[in-house]
């Protein structure tokens, strides 16, 4: 019988080692999430707080509250409102669990107070945000319960309105000064949807309001955004029956029915705009150029500021209509003065004294007078090579008439003209010709259109040359009625534009052709129930920019849009309230509502040589239902895995055209389209 093998410490020792190594081969391996688990996609769950949810008699300045799961915070300095609010933001500061405020500014007694964290908890793993969570407590022996609910577009493009404060005043109190020097009482942020819930108001009435407090200072300035609601609000409580579904042990589930409470209102919708409102100051001043000079103000000036040469500059005295052209830039606050004296052109310093509107210290227009110098200097000519050739001859022989003609330096400013979008020319526009100079004169007979016909070019009669609305100085428009699929040439002969400088133009020729009617689509916008209104409907690229705009006066019942180029269009519709022909922002001083604006749910593809007629029922879904997701800016923010919503237009695998409510489409030739009526039911969100 063999002897029993006695153990070795060192083949021991060696066995263990081995177990470590496999032991931590295999967790490397098997980091992360193990196989086959569901990925958490639930927000943390809130346990407790000290103190408690509904809390009385409180007379501490932290909070804590405990959650199930390790959570972080996003950009709680924003996101975290306390209400009422308060001089110094508290501080919000996460660690595992708990999350925990603390104030730091005292408490009011017998005051309800909420902590809104709106969306700033999220798990700390996965990222799942606990949405619209808030905990309040009350520093008196009762606490108020009542809200108000709703949501913020912005005005123009109902655009949710994203981290917007929204704050209510008791109309008891408020008055004409109330919006820009009292902070709002009982304060709220929106979401990533726009919505807001206004929470722990007394009973009473309410003006509500919804402002972008740039300031923190939770009242309105005149130049941020701003929204209000035109009636005073009493918010109210009703009970509803709520249904539960409950399960036994086996599977078998019941329904049970159990009181509840809605808050009302619920549905409050503010839209927001801005005045505006810049203070007239000047901004920026200077010399880009030797020939012209810049004024750049904080707005518009609604009277123009005068410009005079100070003592001791070429000119002096003397006012700016008589040594310069001024030009105005699209939105006037911008002005250009092109120097045309010869004397105040040479000179490389100038001193200006430009009188123009300001506001003193109690923001009231008064005029001032700045002394400015305005310097420039040519750069240096380049330096010549030794090896250069004999300067250039000064005139040269003409070869029909032998005459000696002078050259012109080969730095001569002639004037150059340029045709403004090429050589494809819509049915509808003008051309327009952009000089690189302001002109002293266009001679008339210089210049002359023609069309071909078969082979030969024949003058064309009726077109006119006149300076542009929107740029007279340095455009004109060449205008008249083009034939579809026409070919033209316009030739404008060398001295024939004079520039205020004394050069002129060589000799200049621009062919171009005609679009055919083939090549466009027209649109027919039938819009029932707004006979009685003034409207106007724009066409939007999928960047939400107008492209095409069309109006409807009171007694119509449609609009036209002629001569559209085929491409994917959304579209837009103000109610003009005004018959202005623009769109116009509200003022909370007269109390006027910004001008309603409503969206087609749905794209519109228009195609050559097809006309297309549209109905369209702007209340058939709510605002915030309307703008299609594809070309809203502010999107939400999407969960893990979560895919973005479906426009309508792409739920319909059996609409080529992506066709919505009523629409006809017709090509030229008498063919016809898929037309369909979703039948959707109005639900306005007012």
């Amino acid at each position: 019988m063999a002897a029993p093998r006695r153990n070795n410490p060192t083949d021991t020792l060696r066995l263990l080692l081995w177990c470590v190594l496999t032991m931590a081969v295999a967790a490397c391996a098997n980091m992360g999430r193990p196989e086959g688990g569901a990925r958490d996609e639930d927000p943390p769950v809130f346990l407790r707080s000290n103190p408690a949810p509904g809390a009385t008699g409180v007379d501490r300045n932290r909070m804590t509250l405990t959650f199930n799961e390790n959570v972080q915070l996003e950009d709680a300095f924003n996101r975290v409102v306390v209400s009422p609010p308060q001089k110094t933001p508290p501080q919000v500061s996460a660690n595992g669990r708990t999350v925990t405020v603390t104030f730091r500014d005292s408490l009011l007694p017998a005051t309800t107070y909420t902590v809104d964290f709106a969306d700033a908890i999220k798990d700390l793993n996965e990222g799942n945000v606990l949405d619209g969570f808030a905990l309040d407590f009350s520093t008196g022996d009762s606490i108020d319960t009542l809200r108000i609910s709703g949501m913020v577009l912005q005005a123009e493009n109902l655009e949710p309105a994203q981290g917007m404060l929204v704050g209510v005043y008791p109309d008891s109190v408020f008055t004409d000064t109330t919006l820009a020097a009292v902070p709002m009482q009982r304060i709220a942020r929106t979401n990533q949807l726009g919505q807001f819930t206004i929470r722990n108001l007394p009973a009473g009435l309410y003006r509500i309001f919804a402002i972008n407090d740039v300031n923190r200072d939770y009242h309105w300035d005149r130049s941020e955004d701003i929204a209000f609601y035109d009636t005073v609000i009493r918010p109210t409580t009703e009970v509803i029956s709520i249904v539960d579904t409950l399960y036994s042990s086996t599977g078998a589930d019941s329904l049970v029915h159990r009181n509840g409470i809605r808050y009302l209102p619920n549905d409050v919708l503010l839209t927001w705009f801005n005045l505006g409102y810049k203070a007239p100051y000047l901004a920026d001043y200077k010399r880009p150029e030797r020939r012209k000079i810049t004024l750049t103000f904080g707005a518009p000036q609604d009277t123009l500021p005068s410009l005079a040469i100070v003592d001791g500059a070429p000119g002096a005295g003397r006012m700016d209509s008589l040594w310069s052209l001024r030009e105005s830039n699209a939105t006037g606050d911008t002005l250009v003065y092109w120097l045309r004296d010869p004397d105040v052109l040479a000179a490389d310093s100038l001193r200006l004294a430009v009188n123009y509107k300001k506001l003193d210290s109690l923001e009231q227009p008064v005029w001032v007078t700045d002394t400015l110098r305005f310097f420039f200097k040519d750069p240096k000519p380049k330096k010549k090579k030794k090896d250069d050739e004999e300067p250039a001859p000064t005139f040269s022989i003409d070869s029909i008439t032998g005459d000696t003609v002078p050259l012109l330096p080969p730095d001569f400013d002639f004037v150059t003209i340029q045709a403004i979008g090429g050589t494809s020319q819509d049915v509808n526009r003008d051309v327009v010709l952009s000089f690189s100079q302001p002109l002293e004169s266009l001679s008339r007979g210089a210049w002359r259109l023609t069309a071909l016909e078969d082979t030969v070019w024949l003058p064309v009669v009726g077109a006119t040359l006149v300076p542009d609305s929107l740029s007279p100085v340095l455009q004109r428009r060449l205008s008249m009625p083009w034939t579809p699929g026409g070919k033209y040439r316009l030739e404008i002969d060398s001295l024939a534009a004079t520039g205020i400088y004394g050069t002129w133009n060589k000799d200049f020729r621009h062919e171009f052709t005609v679009k055919q009617l083939e090549d466009y689509s027209n649109l027919h916008v039938d819009l029932p129930g707004l006979d009685s209104l003034d409207v106007v409907v724009q066409l939007l690229s999928s960047g939400d920019a107008p492209v095409y705009t069309a109006a409807k006066a009171a007694g119509e019942k449609a609009v036209d849009f002629k001569f559209v180029a085929p491409a994917t269009y959304y579209m837009r519709l103000y109610l003009d309230s005004n018959a202005n022909g623009r769109y116009d922002v509200g003022d909370p001083a007269t109390g006027a509502q910004p001008e309603e604006v409503y969206y087609f749910a749905k794209k519109l593809e228009l195609r050559k040589n097809w006309d297309v007629e549209q109905s369209w029922d702007i209340y058939e879904l709510p605002l915030d239902r309307q703008k299609p997701y594809a070309i809203k800016q502010n999107k939400p923010k999407l969960k893990r895995g979560e895919k973005p919503p479906v426009d309508p237009d792409e739920e319909y695998d059996d609409d080529p055209f992506g066709t919505s409510q009523n629409r006809d489409i017709r090509d030229r030739n008498g063919s016809s389209g898929h037309s369909r009526n979703p039948g959707l039911k109005r639900n306005n969100f007012r």
